[in-house]
């Protein structure tokens, strides 16, 4: 039988109490100068990486695990990255404590953006996950510093199962559905390495286009019939791109086009400038930078290469060795729909 003589006396707990906060105290301290050694000693970027692998191993030993979703693999954008990105744009909450907002000129409401080292907590079927933003910094002799960025997702081991057979298809599915809620166009420039974006602000569409109406009705429907033939370009093995030349001086409506065509497809613009690139393996990572459904743009390709201008007659004839050389004004738009449009522009 429980005895009230078996109870502790107040004042041993209280001398318990007193040495449990004394060590909590005590091992507070010691952490703090350990940190305040360690920023003193390491690089902070090393010391993230550092404090990252930590906290792996200690992961390692308890029941969580964590998926590194690193923002490229090599020079190819992660999709995975992406989605996750637009997906907990809307998991953010008004009523935190600190939030990070962005408006851009054309845009009617505030969006939410992912800070740094931010935890955002989702549930899935009963699983209960934690996202978590983390950027680290790289550089090299020649270079300038690169930002590295990547999700860390982290939830029960024993759903890892769900996770990535069910919750990691739901949140690509789910980020496709909100971008095309919030669909706006974009122009970007390849090689900026910025990688910086801007919408696009083109007021032209094809009902405010200058041009033929019987050239006008071709270019759509050739665009309509070439979205909707996925299936027909992957039965004949080709991949799925569509390019078309455009050639005229300077105010004759080519750039009026592309921008028709954009916000007509909802694709987004890469712009490509054939003269700052060295190598074909560097034009070779451009173009792997794109995304799918997208316009890639080529322009002043006369300041590239130049295109003898002949005739038939001096081509067959092998006498003539004074044969005329033009150059000509190329833009190339190529319509990227893996979806890819290609344009090319003379």
């Amino acid at each position: 039988m429980f005895s009230l003589s078996d109870v502790p006396s107040t004042t041993a707990i209280l001398s318990i109490y007193a040495a449990f906060t004394t060590s909590a105290c005590l091992i507070r301290s010691i952490l703090g100068e350990f940190k305040t050694l360690a920023n003193q000693l390491l690089p902070g970027d090393l010391l993230e990486k550092l404090l990252s692998k930590f906290g792996v191993l200690i992961c390692n030993f308890s029941s969580q695990t964590i998926l590194v979703i690193d923002e490229k693999n090599g020079y190819t954008p992660n999709e995975i990255f992406e989605a996750a990105e637009i997906y907990l744009t809307t998991k953010l909450k008004p009523t935190a404590g600190r939030l990070k907002i962005s408006k851009a000129p054309s845009e009617k409401s505030i969006s939410f953006i992912i800070s740094r080292d931010e935890k955002i907590r989702d549930s899935f079927g009963g699983v209960e996950l934690v996202w978590e933003l983390r950027v680290t910094s790289s550089s090299s002799p020649g270079s300038s510093t690169e930002q590295q960025r990547s999700f860390e997702l982290s939830f029960n081991k024993k759903f890892s199962e769900v996770v990535i057979s069910s919750y990691i298809p739901f949140v690509l599915e789910r980020s496709k559905a909100i971008q095309e809620e919030n669909k706006c166009v974009k122009l970007m420039a390849l090689g900026n390495y910025n990688n910086d974006e801007v919408n696009l602000e083109h007021p032209s569409t094809f009902e405010t286009l200058a041009m033929d109406p019987e050239m006008k009705k071709e270019i759509i429907e050739d665009l309509d019939r070439f979205v909707s033939r996925r299936d027909y370009y992957r039965r004949v093995g080709k991949a799925w791109k569509r390019g078309y030349l455009l050639y005229g001086p300077p105010g004759t409506g080519k750039s009026s086009l592309i921008a028709a065509m954009a916000n007509y497809l909802k694709f987004n613009i890469y712009e490509l400038d054939l003269s700052s690139l060295n190598s074909n393996s560097e034009l070779q990572r451009q173009l792997s930078s794109t995304k799918n459904k997208s316009i890639l743009v080529v322009e002043d390709i006369d300041c590239s290469i130049d295109l003898q201008n002949r005739s038939l007659g001096d081509y067959c004839s092998k006498q003539n060795n004074d044969q005329s050389h033009e150059q000509v004004k190329l833009y190339s738009i190529t319509l990227i729909l893996y979806t890819q449009i290609t344009v090319k522009i003379l």
